[in-house]
């Protein structure tokens, strides 16, 4: 029973982490769009604009997804990761983008209730990076000028 109450427990973080940078990538999308079609500078110099301000989303969306592994490793009962790592804040940060970008080099493993995480970290990084592609496509398609 305890363990069916955790993995309960995980289901519902992991909605809320979902939800939140699925809403905070929309709002960043939202604005950026905005934004670069006011500016007035190069369309070379937009389209940087875009790609760092994609950048610097998803990397907020590691570093929210990390800061849940760190609380989960400090909390009772949600598991572990094991393999390189000392546990640190920053094995975690180093986790969670090796497992947003689905690079996964397997180096740090999670165990326990902790797993449902990293799979649905892995499918909304998945999902979002090929949005931000999207994203940054058209915007190009935008600006760039035609041959």
């Amino acid at each position: 029973m305890e363990h069916l109450l955790h993995i309960l427990n995980a289901s519902i973080i992991n909605i809320i982490l979902v939800v939140v940078v699925v809403v905070l990538h929309n709002e960043v999308l939202v604005r950026l769009s905005g934004l670069l079609g006011r500016m007035r500078q190069s369309h070379h110099f937009r389209l940087i604009v875009g790609v760092l301000g994609v950048l610097a989303t998803h990397t907020l969306q590691v570093w929210i997804f990390a800061t849940a592994y760190y609380v989960m490793l400090r909390t009772e009962g949600w598991g572990a990761i094991t393999g390189n790592t000392s546990g640190s804040f920053w094995d975690c940060v180093y986790f969670s983008f090796t497992t947003f970008t689905t690079l996964g080099y397997g180096d740090i493993e999670a165990l326990g209730v902790m797993r449902f995480l990293t799979g649905i970290e892995a499918l909304t990084g998945l999902v979002l990076i090929t949005w931000s592609a999207s994203f940054l496509y058209v915007e190009m398609q935008r600006y760039w000028p035609s041959r």
